[in-house]
């Protein structure tokens, strides 16, 4: 975690807000409303009570008081415009350090996913990650990067063993990570369009002990780059990303997935399956294993030889 994201708490202060879970789930990509404010907000989404799935809360953090026109764009995240944020100073503590404390751990399949607060409770029979909150998305605890650790497990147990794979929006670089975990001898290349979320891979390689040489790194616009291009064709591309931005990609992962390769697809939600499933079959592929974790599904097609 970068210098900057070490934000004292005795200059920090949280705006929170109730929401949905779909208004929580909409937050995921990026927050235009959040997007001009400097030094950049950090939002984070939370479940307070599991006994009420539906009932959502949305914390955003700032170094120094909040002004109104802050305050303003973080009620407009919320459709209930009669519920006003609450805005508190935070205690003299690293906030971030605090936040992860609330942060559980995930078990997906063989894989155990935690923070820092819990490294001392690691399964023996797991293969853990330290992955902290950061500003890249991707720490496990959303269904779909949840679903991808389960469905590259899934993969791994029908005996399925990729030499050359591509995680695509890569965020943390958790899939990346996992792969490699299974498929140690596969090349490997983790790319995402936002450069900051490949500096935050950068991190969490060093923190899982993950060689620097180990995977390929590239900031990049979907598969539009020349080492992503020299890099293939590749058995196994994963992209966790939105269902608009996979529908706009079949073509173009068509072209760098080997015969019989695989892509995996999640950030959709069950009702965008179809359309996603089309516009692959379009491109001649078809689907070879499904796994939905609540409203989000991680699939898994295979390109026709």
């Amino acid at each position: 975690m970068s210098a900057e994201w070490q934000i004292q708490a005795a200059d920090s202060w949280k705006i929170s807000l109730p929401c949905t879970k779909a208004e929580a789930d909409a937050l995921l990509d990026d927050v235009p409303a959040l997007a001009l404010f400097h030094p950049a907000p950090v939002l984070m989404t939370t479940e307070p009570d599991p006994a009420r799935p539906d009932e959502w809360r949305i914390d955003v953090y700032v170094e120094g008081p909040p002004g109104d026109d802050l305050i303003a764009a973080v009620r407009s995240l919320a459709a209930d415009g009669g519920t006003a944020p609450t805005v508190e100073q935070l205690e003299d503590q690293d906030w971030v350090t605090r936040s992860q404390a609330f942060l559980q751990p995930i078990r997906a399949g063989r894989f155990y996913v935690h923070t820092a607060a819990h490294a001392d409770a690691v399964p023996d029979d797991a293969i853990p990650f330290l992955i902290e909150a950061s500003r890249a998305f991707g720490t496990g605890h959303h269904e779909t990067t949840t679903g991808c650790l389960e469905m590259l497990d899934r993969i791994a147990e029908r005996g399925i063993s990729p030499a050359n794979v591509a995680d695509i929006g890569t965020g943390t670089g958790l899939l990346a990570f996992g792969a490699r975990a299974l498929w140690p001898e596969a090349r490997m290349l983790a790319s995402d369009i936002d450069p900051i979320s490949v500096e935050v891979v950068r991190t969490n390689m060093t923190a899982n002990q993950v060689p620097e040489d180990a995977i390929v790194l590239v900031a990049a616009d979907g598969v539009d780059h020349p080492v992503i291009a020299g890099g293939a064709p590749y058995d196994l591309l994963i992209a966790n990303i939105l269902a608009g931005p996979l529908i706009a990609l079949a073509t173009s992962f068509a072209a760098v997935v080997s015969a019989g390769g695989r892509v995996m697809l999640a950030g959709l939600l069950a009702s965008q399956e179809a359309e996603v499933v089309a516009a692959y079959e379009a491109q001649g592929f078809r689907l070879d294993d499904r796994h939905q974790r609540g409203d989000w599904p991680t699939l898994l097609l295979v390109q026709q030889a």
